[in-house]
Formats: structure tokens, sequence, C-alpha cells
């Protein structure tokens, strides 16, 4: 089993967290903020995509966890060439899943990875989802506006919480001009906590482009982490009022 892992994706070292690993991770990013003290203890390697490829070959990990979105492509083949590498490459929910048990197999931690999957399947299926689905927009990036299309995690997290992705159609993240936004015309607006960190101004801006809509800013990570934080994402959609005033 691996004693010395770097994780390049926040959502996946929170899974390395939940898995017992403290002592085996040495490095992770400066966004994985999740558990809060690892920032202190371990050492930063730059961001998600813009890590420091010398600092991690300094750390001489025997693996480094990343993902296909997430981290550069040039970097991660530059890493690949020295040390051992997992990727993951995640869109839908059953892939969540498999990554938790995988990450779990290779770092000798697997009946606590399957203990996690069962709680995070077993919390979805208590889901309240809406009873009408609601068109939904999810931006998360201002100037330009950027959405979540339908061939992303975010999507997937929108249908299970029981709203329609008006994006469906669209790969990835679309940019949206105002005019492209007010004829898309969705009911419910969601303003990602991140990776822009959406605010109350942006609320009122957005109302005045869409004064239908209902316009609410969420916490980004319960609909694009996707590794140990889904167990929690179910009871906050259904803390979320979607459908009210």
């Amino acid at each position: 089993p691996p004693e010395r892992i770097v994780s390049l994706v926040p959502s996946q070292t929170e899974l390395l967290a939940d898995l017992g690993l403290d002592h085996q991770v040495i490095g992770v990013t400066k966004f994985c903020v999740h558990p809060h003290h690892w920032r202190r203890e371990k050492k930063v390697v730059g961001g998600s995509r813009k890590f420091d490829v010398d600092m991690i070959t300094d750390l001489n990990p025997d693996l480094i966890i990343g993902n296909k979105e997430e981290n550069d492509r040039t970097a991660i083949e530059t890493l690949q060439k020295q040390f051992s590498v997992w990727m993951s490459d995640i869109s839908t929910f059953d892939q969540a899943i498999d990554m938790i048990r995988s990450v779990a197999a290779i770092t000798n931690t697997a009946d606590k990875g399957q203990a996690l999957a069962d709680e995070i399947i077993r919390s979805f299926q208590a889901l309240a989802a809406p009873r009408h689905p609601i068109r939904t927009l999810y931006f998360m990036w201002y100037h330009p506006w950027m959405a979540a299309g339908g061939n992303t995690f975010i999507n997937t997290m929108m249908r299970t919480a029981g709203l329609v992705n008006v994006l469906q159609p669209d790969h990835r993240y679309p940019e949206l001009s105002i005019d492209q936004i007010t004829r898309l015309d969705p009911s419910l607006v969601l303003l990602s906590s991140e990776p822009f960190p959406f605010s109350q101004n942006h609320v009122d801006e957005i109302q005045g482009i869409l004064p239908k809509a209902k316009v609410i800013v969420v916490d980004g990570e319960f609909f694009s982490w996707y590794g140990s934080r889904l167990r929690l994402a179910p009871a906050y959609f259904n803390s979320l009022n979607f459908s009210g005033s």
C-alpha cells in the first residue's frame, strides 16, 4: 500500500482523510480545504490545475491521485514518467461510487471505502426530490457567465435533486450572453459558492435579467464534489426550498 500520497483534487483529498490516511498523505493543493488542518500539516503543492511539478518530485510520492477534468494534462503526463499516478474521470453518480471504492482498494482501506459507499447510496435513497422537476440554470463563473452543461457531475447532482438542467443538451461549461440567459428562461437559478464566490450582489444582477426566476446562492461543494462529501449532499438538498419563495 502507498505510504507517500499526493492528492491534487480537493474532493478526493477529503476522501483520503475519511479513509483514515492522515499519515500517508504528504501533499495537497491550496484548494484542499477539507480537512482544514491538512493545509497546515501537509506540503501545499500549488493549485489543482497549476501545481508545482518540481515540488511534487521533491516529495518523492509513491502515489499521486488526480482527476482528468481538474488537473493539467501536460503536467500529469510529466509526473507519470516518474511516479505512479491514479486518475479519475467522473460525470455520473455511479462513477463517483466506483472512484471511492477504487481509491480505498489501492490504499488498503477497502472496508472503509465500502462502508462510505454504502452510506452515500442510502443517503441518496432518502432524498426528497421536488414533486415537479424545476427548470434550472446553474452558474459557476462570472464575467463571462459560465454554467454547467449536461455531461457534468453538477448536472448529475441537479437531476438527482429533482432539477431539470436547461443546458442539458450542452457540453461542459458553456459561456452565456445576457440574451442567451434570457432566452433560456429558467424558473430557478443557482449561483455556486465555488469556484467563483457568488454573493447577494450577483443574485440582484441575475434577478434583474430574469425577474420571474427564483435566484439563490448554493454551496457548490454539494453539487460538484464527488468524494465522501456526497454522504452530506442529500440532507443539504432537502434543506433547500427550490420551489418556494
